[in-house]
């Protein structure tokens, strides 16, 4: 039976809807709707969808925020932490070349192969996968087996390393071996882009700083977790050109490329012979609310 409307003004959307609120005691799961976003932030949605703006300067103010906030070159606003890694992998996989944009995930005749232990591996980087990468595992994680002390070391990444690599991807865990340090360390030896999964590696806040000054490339974070924010939202952080190749395949570009202005804190226009189509990362597109 149907609630009087009088006795009904107190109840939550959920409740309205038919659906039953829960108790979260997990933490901030995504399959349990993450975590309770901060007031502050769902005020500052509501206000923003009452206004349109330029999605590119928008990014653009926001890859500056973010640049002083972790201290990398340009950071960039994504659709979630999975979003930011799938992005990550485009720029490594495309630079700036809008050609190999407009083919992913094809990657017939491109470096394609991204390095990653064995131990490190989940169900989350299938965003790499999605990019068109393939992911190339490496190491005996004994350890975790019991049968011995064993993890990855910097030598068997480096055997795996050929002219189709495009990347190394690190998960950011505080037992992850080898540790980041030596893989800074063999990415620069090898001119390779590093990758840092740091979805779930916030609190601490200075971990927003530690793993670009230890010198990754490139770094995810979740932003629908401990930093409170809309439980589809993300953190990409890193090298400017990067940030750049993963803008220009994620943002809508249907204009003429001699009309085109894009914020100078994001994008060299001069470096691009033209602008890509819809990139891979349209389907993780993002709105200002």
């Amino acid at each position: 039976m149907s609630l009087p409307a009088a006795s009904r003004v107190n109840e939550n959307v959920y409740q309205r809807l038919g659906l039953r609120t829960i108790v979260n005691a997990s933490g901030p799961s995504t399959r349990l709707s993450g975590g309770i976003m901060r007031r502050e932030v769902a005020e500052a949605m509501a206000e923003a969808s009452q206004w349109c703006v330029d999605l590119a300067e928008l990014q653009g103010r926001a890859s500056e925020i973010l640049a002083e906030t972790t201290g990398a070159e340009a950071g960039y606003v994504t659709a979630g932490a999975s979003a930011a890694l799938m992005l990550a992998t485009a720029a490594c996989l495309a630079g700036l070349d809008p050609a190999k944009m407009n083919r992913l995930p094809d990657t017939t005749g491109m470096a394609n192969e991204v390095v990653v232990a064995r131990s490190q591996r989940n169900m989350y980087d299938h965003a790499v996968a999605q990019a068109g990468a393939k992911l190339i595992e490496v190491g005996i994680p004994d350890r975790f087996s019991g049968a011995g002390v064993r993890d990855t070391q910097v030598w068997e990444y480096e055997a795996a390393i050929t002219d189709r690599t495009a990347a190394i991807l690190w998960v950011a865990q505080p037992h992850a071996e080898p540790g980041l340090t030596e893989i800074v360390g063999l990415a620069r030896r090898r001119g390779l882009p590093l990758i840092v999964d740091a979805a779930g590696q916030l609190p601490p806040a200075e971990n927003l700083k530690r793993f670009i000054a230890q010198g990754a490339d490139l770094v995810a974070f979740s932003g629908g977790k401990a930093i409170g924010g809309p439980q589809a939202s993300g953190i990409l952080a890193g090298r400017r050109e990067l940030i750049q190749s993963s803008a220009l395949q994620q943002l809508d570009h249907d204009t003429y490329f001699a009309q085109w202005s894009p914020p100078a804190s994001l994008f060299d226009k001069h470096k691009l012979a033209g602008l890509p189509a819809s990139g891979i990362g349209r389907a993780a597109s993002i709105k200002p609310l």
